[in-house]
């Protein structure tokens, strides 16, 4: 299961797990549309391609919240 991060590791945005608008990577690594945008949709942690991060909504986000933890990139 996605572990969902709350924020953009490159410019703090707020990223809820019900909205649209998160780019991960296959490590999870999590960013918003305008900063994977300026990556050119490259995670600069690992490298990988960011791609759409899927919304988690209704009985699945009430049973799996998004996490709380902010993470920054490394």
């Amino acid at each position: 299961m996605l572990e969902m991060r709350p924020t953009c590791e490159r410019c703090g945005t707020d990223l809820p797990a019900q909205a649209p608008g998160a780019f991960i990577c296959s490590f999870e690594c999590t960013f918003c549309a305008d900063c994977a945008d300026a990556l050119d949709e490259r995670c600069p942690n690992c490298g990988g391609e960011l791609m759409d991060r899927p919304a988690r909504t209704g009985k699945a986000l009430l049973a799996n919240p998004g996490a709380t933890t902010r993470k920054f990139a490394r």
